[in-house]
């Protein structure tokens, strides 16, 4: 796909070296933005072969709400994050549960009956607060609105998160009938996540579109700190020698996107090349 080996390309040719918590030093260049139209086909390199399921269980996690990995390690296989979960399994307050359950407070009026007196005190409710839903009803009810905003930055909550969200804020936005979406990321490892976090949000955007009757649009992207790993560049120098190849397509099931499983979503004519193989800098 020639707009991600463009963010390739200017990574390596603009980026200055920078040091970082993990130890690994990388290339980063600030502000990178390249985008997809959707409906040219399912947006899975095809210069390195990705792993469509680990894709497609890790967006099925993200809307399941929960804080911890159970789902994807346990009853799945998939071990993509492993590496940021405790024993037991918890990652904390991260994209599940801020999409799905984002806490808040509001103040509601108890009501105390007494002998002598009525008593009415002020207090402060914990609630949860569903962004996907919200997203899916306004689209359905006003999808010319500006503000169909899912975030997943809570200040509040980072020092409870195994990993402080990168892809933080995605932005649905409707026009001349089809379903775009913006994803703003504040850190973007360009050889392991963004292939990744590319054909997720562009599954959960066609599922979206699916279900409120919208064609498939654009998907964009903004990367604030792209940054690519010493250890990464020579696999994505190889990556760059590599002809892309046409896209595959995806079909997927028309249902609610709370009803989706795996096997709704069916991949066809993928046809990448080899594998290259990344470390992960946790």
């Amino acid at each position: 796909m020639k707009a991600y080996l463009d963010l390739v390309r200017s990574v390596l040719e603009n980026g200055v070296r920078k040091e970082n918590r993990t130890g690994i030093d990388t290339i980063s260049n600030f502000s990178e933005f390249y985008k997809v139209d959707l409906s040219e086909g399912f947006p899975l390199l095809t210069t390195k072969k990705v792993y469509f399921r680990s894709v497609i269980l890790e967006l099925l996690w993200y809307l399941r709400g929960e804080d911890h990995i159970r789902w994807l390690r346990d009853e799945n296989d998939c071990h993509i994050w492993d590496d940021w979960a405790d024993e037991d399994g918890h990652v904390g307050p991260i994209y599940p549960v801020l999409w799905r359950r984002f806490p808040y407070h509001e103040e509601e009026e108890i009501h105390f009956e007494g002998d002598a007196s009525h008593i009415c005190k002020t207090v402060l409710i914990k609630k949860e607060f569903d962004q996907v839903q919200r997203a899916i009803k306004m689209l359905k009810e006003n999808p010319n609105s500006r503000r169909i905003v899912v975030s997943a930055w809570h200040p509040g909550l980072l020092d409870q998160m195994a990993l402080p969200p990168c892809h933080l804020m995605y932005i649905f936005n409707v026009s001349d009938g089809k379903l775009n979406c913006h994803l703003t990321q504040r850190s973007g490892d360009i050889a392991l996540g963004i292939p990744f976090n590319l054909a997720c949000y562009s599954a959960l955007t066609m599922a979206i579109a699916t279900e409120v009757g919208l064609d498939y649009g654009t998907f964009a992207h903004t990367i604030v700190d792209a940054h690519i790993y010493e250890n990464h560049i020579d696999g994505l120098k190889e990556q760059l020698t590599r002809e892309p190849r046409p896209l595959p397509t995806l079909e997927i099931a028309d249902k609610p996107v709370d009803d989706l499983e795996f096997d709704d979503f069916e991949l066809k004519d993928y046809h990448p090349h080899d594998s290259i193989k990344f470390e992960v800098a946790v």
